[in-house]
């Protein structure tokens, strides 16, 4: 069956379903195959889920490279085989820190840093899960992946000496565990730690103010508002240069093949005449938006200047 929607939907994820669960649901609710997510939450945590449909399938790889933004509560004095609080609990301690001790040991961690992905991960060994053998009770070594911190604060230090609670606000690259940052804090504390809960806030420019659920998205279908919410493909590139090309060269363009600079439009970007920009804008490697004349999008091609042609680097257009 072909694909009824193509493009990227911000699903809200509601607690209690695995990210494979809600592709799994659309696939129900949308009637189409072709829809995949990009990044995996925790069946406990909640938030952004950008989900891709029909030809925005294409961008998976792409948007699972993009920075995301987490709020999360941390439990001190407990570490768990998980790392989160849904894990077997392996060892308790009394919390004796202080606020200013929490922040200093949550600041520590901006920056690059090596972190040990948890056992209960989707991450393979000799082409298995982690979390399959962690299931078995068997426990292998994992050697440390670079992940960046580009940002992290405590949001809330109130229930520390109360209830031994924190919450942070993490801005991170991809591949960063959030619980694993809690437990590596709480092992800098020397108390142990644990996530209590886990929201994810944002994945490139999909923020949580404007994720819905997919009950929300189930009555947008029937009432025919669902393609309001889908953001067409060419939303994650829009930082790209747009151009565009002669009504001559569309056959090229249906058929994915390059084309060459004479063939385009207008060379000055948004009508602005400004030659030195124009040569910076067209130099070896550059990424452009590409559309016909009358503005349809086909993709994202990649200029040589040395064969002054467009070279297709990710193809969008379906006849």
């Amino acid at each position: 069956m072909k694909s009824n929607y193509n493009g990227l939907i911000n699903i809200y994820k509601e607690p209690g379903f695995t990210s494979n669960d809600v592709v799994a649901k659309l696939r129900g609710i949308l009637k189409q195959k072709k829809i995949g997510h990009t990044g995996t939450l925790d069946p406990d945590a909640v938030g952004v889920l950008v989900v891709c449909l029909g030809t925005g399938t294409k961008l998976v790889e792409m948007l699972t490279d993009h920075d995301k933004e987490y709020i999360a509560v941390c439990r001190l004095g407990v570490t768990t085989d998980t790392q989160d609080m849904s894990g077997n609990i392996l060892e308790t301690s009394d919390v004796k820190v202080t606020k200013e001790q929490v922040h200093e040991a949550v600041k520590a961690f901006i920056g690059d840093y090596d972190q040990i992905p948890p056992m209960y991960s989707a991450i393979k060994k000799d082409g298995r899960k982690l979390y399959e053998l962690a299931r078995e009770g068997i426990e292998v070594e994992r050697k440390p992946r670079k992940v960046h911190i580009s940002a992290i604060s405590v949001l809330d230090d109130s229930h520390i000496d109360s209830d031994g609670l924190f919450t942070i606000e993490v801005k991170c690259s991809k591949g960063t565990y959030i619980r694993t940052l809690c437990h590596d804090i709480g092992l800098r504390l020397g108390c142990g730690a644990a996530m209590q809960h886990l929201t994810r806030t944002r994945v490139g420019a999909f923020t949580l103010d404007t994720a819905v659920t997919l009950s929300q998205i189930e009555n947008m279908r029937d009432e025919g508002t669902l393609p309001e919410i889908i953001q067409s493909p060419e939303y994650i590139f829009r930082d790209l240069d747009k151009i565009h090309v002669k009504n001559a060269a569309r056959t090229l363009l249906e058929n994915g093949n390059s084309f060459r600079r004479n063939n385009i439009v207008n060379e000055d970007p948004e009508g602005v005449n400004d030659k030195e920009f124009e040569k910076e804008m067209f130099s070896e490697g550059n990424k452009f938006r590409v559309y016909s004349e009358d503005d349809v999008f086909f993709g994202i091609y990649t200029f040589s200047a040395k064969t002054g042609m467009f070279n297709v680097d990710k193809f969008f257009f379906e006849k």
